[in-house]
């Protein structure tokens, strides 16, 4: 008897989290000898939530052990690419192509997808962020928000998307590294003394942890913060903001005059960290207004998923495809310079890029072939390295 509604590893790779139809339709090609057909799938997206100019693709690492002892070819972009629905001509962009008989892999569609949708929609989300605040702190608080077995991917895709650390024993492990965090109202209360709490917290938890104390339990977050600068001195790092919505009026004149009341007392070396309600709309006044760092919970670990789907466009070497969908297999040529991409037919030669003339790359690698991983996998590291440099080329939110 299992204690939680999750998947197994095995129930994940033998097919039993797929939609029904699928298992129905191997059924039916196996009765009628046509699973062994040869196909080629692409998985494209029409586009991004809430008008999202760019993504960033996540999960590939998953998706690559999902399909790994099939007897299937996959191509896909690195993990960590920042991609466009559509190429400078306007035509769909594939991120991963499957090809070999689709009764081999018809019933991974569903979790693949899974894989790519739901952890992309959370690293374009923390990117989002790292390209409005630039380089000033960003922690992932959201864990609690979604089911506790999808820590790890959660905060593995806010890593990935930009994020300094996570909150989550178990999602800074998946990362390797240390978790972050201040303290939580709880602790105060329970003291019933802000400055108790706080000397305690500083007498207890060992020196390398920064000492971030949270402001807002009793008092007005300008007295709170004053006082925790009193009684830890230059212990203090920063201060916290986490004041609820109800009671926060205009949170950046807020940030503003905390920051003048203790840069006034000469603490000017602590720093205002803030959390609550905090999304990609809101962040840049916020950050305009002093806050050094952001604990974004809610909005990094609900983000939208990112819309993929996995569309069959050749069957038997012969072009196919659906009303609305291009048929055959393709390359994704990118010019480095400007982060363009130019679809185009699998045989046709190397492109230069139609924006500014550069000689283009291909963009979709080998990561499978015949069942057996082909591509080194990276670590969370490099990948997240990937998508800082590519941020650095596009145009602020």
């Amino acid at each position: 008897m299992k204690l939680f509604h999750i998947a197994s590893d095995e129930d994940i790779k033998m097919g039993e989290t797929t939609d029904v139809y699928f298992r129905r339709t191997r059924q039916i090609l196996e009765a009628k000898g046509l699973h062994r057909k040869s196909v080629v799938a692409e998985v494209t997206c029409n586009g991004l939530p809430a008008g999202w100019p760019w993504g960033v693709l996540c999960g590939i690492e998953e998706v690559a052990r999902l399909f790994e002892g099939r007897k299937v070819n996959v191509y896909s972009m690195p993990e960590g690419t920042i991609f466009t629905p559509m190429d400078a001509r306007g035509f769909r962009v594939p991120v991963i192509i499957i090809e070999g008989s689709y009764g081999e892999f018809c019933e991974l569609e569903t979790p693949m997808l899974g894989f790519a949708c739901h952890s992309s929609g959370v690293a374009t989300m923390a990117a989002r962020f790292r390209k409005i605040v630039g380089n000033k702190t960003l922690i992932g608080f959201g864990i609690r928000r979604v089911h506790p077995a999808l820590s790890p991917m959660i905060d593995r895709a806010s890593y990935i998307g930009g994020f300094d650390g996570v909150s989550s024993l178990a999602g800074a492990r998946a990362i390797g590294k240390e978790p972050m965090g201040t303290m939580p109202h709880a602790l105060i209360i329970a003291f019933g003394d802000q400055v108790k709490a706080w000397k305690s917290f500083d007498e207890v938890i060992s020196e390398e942890i920064p000492r971030i104390a949270l402001v807002d339990t009793y008092f007005d977050e300008k007295i709170e913060s004053i006082m925790a600068a009193e009684a830890l001195g230059k212990k203090l790092f920063g201060v916290r903001l986490d004041t609820p919505g109800s009671r926060r009026g205009d949170f950046a004149t807020l940030i503003r005059e905390v920051r003048w009341e203790l840069d006034v007392r000469g603490y000017h070396h602590v720093r205002i960290f803030v959390s609550g309600g905090i999304n990609d709309e809101n962040v840049k006044e916020l950050s305009e207004a002093g806050a050094d760092g952001f604990g974004i919970g809610t909005s990094l670990s609900n983000a939208p998923t990112v819309d993929f789907a996995m569309d069959i466009v050749e069957m038997d070497g012969r072009p196919v495809a659906k009303r609305g969908k291009l048929g055959g297999k393709k390359r994704v040529w990118r010019c480095d310079k400007c982060l363009a991409d130019l679809v185009l037919p699998w045989r046709e030669s190397r492109p230069t890029c139609p924006k500014c003339g550069e000689t283009c790359s291909e963009v979709l690698h080998p990561l499978i072939e015949n069942g057996k991983l082909v591509s080194a996998l990276p670590s969370v590291d490099k990948i997240r390295e990937r998508v800082l440099n590519q941020l650095k080329k596009l145009p602020s939110l």
